[in-house]
């Protein structure tokens, strides 16, 4: 079924097309959580691809060390990016294993094909479609992991619907992504750049589990991780003066937006 692109899905797709246009490796600025200076993944692990390879980051945490990855496994990564992800996790299947990258823009699906290329990897494959409609058969995924896409969406329930059904059973999910503790001010959530940036569309850690649990998964765990000032500075910085008008302490927003490691399984 074809799925038509929210708002939401437009800012988001135009904002990162732009940002793999311009070479820019991070989903909210120069300075982001994202990028591999911020220590997210072992060193030992982004010296198996090409520097700028591994410096093309748009997440917010290491989903491969998360889902402990095996031989033979098939992977699905929800919001591949330039591939980063995919790659690291094909080489962790091996030969015997198939990793496909989901992305909805096109631009970051052709760059993440040619990284692939350049490290001759076989095993990987990357498909454009939305993560509320997954072009992946039904019970066909051992694994999927994600790199703070999730929280972009506008319909992150139909998500986990789409991640539960394509997933086997006893698979594991095992995803970054962006959460809050407590709500987030209105202007906020209404800034279709602060959604492109990783911050409006995060909802509370227990609704994304309250979600999680009503489509299916078990054995939920949220673990909080530290979510830098700047990054949040550069996406009120995408906002302008539409911010400050509101007279909002920014010290709310530092501590209610944090990035999490979230693991979930679907039952044998």
């Amino acid at each position: 079924m074809t799925q038509s692109p929210t708002p939401i899905h437009e800012t988001v797709r135009e904002h990162y097309a732009e940002r793999i246009k311009s070479s820019s490796a991070s989903c909210c600025g120069s300075d982001s959580c994202c990028s591999p200076e911020s220590n997210l993944y072992p060193l030992d692990l982004l010296t198996t691809v090409p520097s700028d390879v591994a410096s093309t980051s748009y997440g917010c945490g290491d989903p491969i060390t998360l889902a402990s990855l095996t031989s033979g496994q098939t992977v699905l990564d929800l919001g591949s990016g330039a591939g980063l992800d995919c790659i690291l996790a094909a080489q962790k299947v091996g030969e015997t294993g198939h990793v496909i990258g989901v992305d909805m823009t096109p631009e970051m699906i052709e760059r993440a094909q040619a990284n692939a290329k350049r490290v001759n990897l076989k095993n990987v494959e990357f498909r454009q479609g939305y993560l509320e409609n997954l072009p992946v058969e039904s019970g066909s995924v051992d694994v999927i992991i994600s790199n703070c896409v999730i929280n972009l969406s506008p319909d992150k329930q139909k998500v986990f619907t789409e991640a539960f059904r394509v997933l086997a059973s006893g698979g594991k999910l095992a995803v970054s992504d962006i959460v809050t503790e407590g709500p987030l001010p209105e202007v906020i959530k209404k800034s279709l750049s602060a959604w492109a940036g990783c911050v409006a569309g995060a909802v509370e850690a227990e609704d994304y589990i309250g979600m999680m649990k009503s489509v299916g998964f078990t054995d939920i765990a949220v673990t909080p991780v530290f979510f830098d000032k700047e990054t949040i500075d550069a996406v009120l910085a995408d906002m302008g003066e539409e911010f400050d008008l509101q007279g909002i302490a920014r010290d709310e927003i530092y501590k209610a937006v944090y990035s999490a490691k979230i693991t979930a399984y679907k039952s044998a």
